[in-house]
């Protein structure tokens, strides 16, 4: 992914929080000589021996399934809110622009076996049961309904690079900046809100 240095982002654990939150991405490779992407819940987790990687799933039924088996990378793209930026918000003539945050993980597929593939599928559920009033266990479901998971291919991905970018107007002068800010919170577009307060949060880390 092309970054220009400005926009980088090498904080851990803020790469680290951002997949948390963002946890539905795109899984990326080549299948049936071609590239293909699905679009999957993916846990970040850590292994025994302290190693980060995602967690995660696909059915038996989608190709993308058949390539795991060549150890080849994939990449996962996390995506966070984007906005417009437009240029009439600045005290001077410039050109439109996008705000948003992104990061590609690289990585290569090891398989789960089935008793791997149970223990994942709770730890995805338990992550996104976590503030519902009635939560869904997975130890809890009727061995009927546990055999649907005979139709999936668990997975974990071992992360062999990271990229990160968080283009949030680090470009722009303090004015300029907040002119952005409250431009795209009267918006009441909730992806342009996010950025907003994306926008605050970096700035104050820069002073």
């Amino acid at each position: 992914m092309y970054i220009p240095e400005l926009y980088k982002n090498e904080n851990t654990e803020e790469i680290r929080d951002f997949i948390k939150r963002n946890g539905f991405a795109v899984l990326v490779n080549q299948t049936r000589g071609k590239l293909w992407a699905t679009h999957i819940p993916l846990v970040l987790d850590v292994t025994t021996d302290g190693n980060e990687v995602l967690v995660g799933h696909v059915s038996k039924l989608n190709p993308q399934a058949e390539s795991f088996k060549d150890d080849a990378e994939v990449l996962v793209i996390f995506s966070g809110p984007n906005a417009y930026i437009s240029s009439s918000w600045y005290d001077h003539e410039n050109v439109p622009t996008w705000n948003y945050m992104a990061v590609h993980v690289y990585g290569r597929v090891r398989l789960y076996n089935s008793e791997e593939a149970i223990l994942s599928l709770k730890k995805l559920v338990d992550q996104y049961e976590s503030k519902s009033e009635k939560p869904v266990r997975i130890e809890e479901l009727s061995k009927k309904t546990m055999r649907e998971a005979q139709g999936i291919v668990a997975f974990e991905i071992a992360i062999t690079a990271i990229e990160a970018v968080k283009k949030l107007s680090q470009n722009r002068d303090d004015k300029n900046h907040e002119n952005i800010v409250t431009a795209l919170q009267k918006t009441n577009d909730n992806q342009a809100v996010a950025v907003a307060e994306a926008m605050q949060k970096n700035r104050k880390k820069e002073a």
